[in-house]
């Protein structure tokens, strides 16, 4: 019996040093390009559009999509959407429309969750994408103690895909709309959960690779990166984990873009005991 729980012992601590294995350091600070512009101090999200990164500011900001010159974060362009910034929190897009979702839930009781569906050609097109967590079964207000806000959103195959953030379990799960769908309400339809271990600030697609980044509540920043599978579910598969620094030094990070180079992250301002680390702003190449 004495054997035998050394032996289960021996094999949940090579099981944890195996895990710990799987996350490798790339600590980005010496990747950072530029201090963003005070105009964008509360930025989140970015995405990729005719060579151009777009971003947001969440909520009680401006509602301005910024256009960011991606060699070095200057922002050279603005469209004024005249929207209501509720808690805008991501940005995707597609060849014909911008994606924003303000579906941030930091109590967790909103039941006014939508993505602005924007056209760029035509900025005045602008539909509603109202939808729900069919899961949500309560709607008490538990700040930063609840399973719904979200900061993640893509575009892909057709369809948009947001991720949780998930501030009691710290998984991520993966939920998807059809913006065709016209429903007053579109129950958002859950597809997989994974255990990510953080809390999810954005993500980016590319070439049948998902890019998550985010931070714990002791603000250390991971980026995990998944490979999507033949059957288009991204956590049937172990993915690898990066360690990217701590948010004392490197900013609040809330986005990520990726294209065929460079990883593109950025941060908003935070404040610190030791003082306020800037906006700031990162090209990685990639590994």
């Amino acid at each position: 019996m004495v054997r035998a729980k050394i032996i289960l012992l021996f094999l949940f601590f090579l099981s944890f040093h195996i895990q710990a294995q799987r996350i490798d350091w790339m600590k980005i600070r010496k990747y950072r390009v530029a201090v963003l512009s005070d105009s964008l101090k509360e930025n989140s999200g970015l995405s990729l559009s005719n060579g151009k990164l777009c971003t947001i500011n969440d909520s009680g900001n401006s509602s301005e999509i910024f256009k960011l010159n991606p060699e070095n974060g200057e922002i050279i362009g603005k469209i004024n959407t005249g929207l209501q910034n509720k808690d805008w929190e991501a940005i995707t897009t597609d060849e014909n429309y911008f994606y924003i979702g303000d579906f941030g839930n930091n109590n967790g009781n909103r039941r006014d969750l939508k993505i602005y569906r924007i056209r760029k050609d035509n900025v005045q097109d602008i539909r509603e994408i109202p939808f729900q967590y069919p899961q949500q079964k309560e709607f008490l207000k538990k700040p930063h103690q609840n399973n719904w806000d979200a900061e993640s959103l893509i575009y892909k195959n057709g369809f948009l895909h947001l991720f949780t953030k998930e501030w009691q379990s710290y998984q991520t799960t993966h939920y998807r709309l059809n913006p065709e769908k016209q429903e007053e309400i579109q129950n958002a339809e859950k597809l997989e959960t994974y255990n990510l271990g953080y809390l999810a600030t954005d993500a980016s697609y590319f070439k049948d690779h998902l890019y998550i980044i985010g931070y714990t509540k002791k603000m250390e920043v991971y980026l995990t990166v998944f490979q999507e599978d033949d059957a288009g579910f991204f956590f049937s598969q172990k993915p690898q984990k990066y360690y990217l620094g701590h948010a004392l030094s490197l900013g609040q990070i809330e986005g990520i873009e990726v294209d065929e180079n460079n990883i593109y992250i950025s941060g908003e301002s935070l404040q610190t005991p030791i003082g306020r680390q800037k906006q700031h702003f990162y090209i990685i190449p990639k590994p």
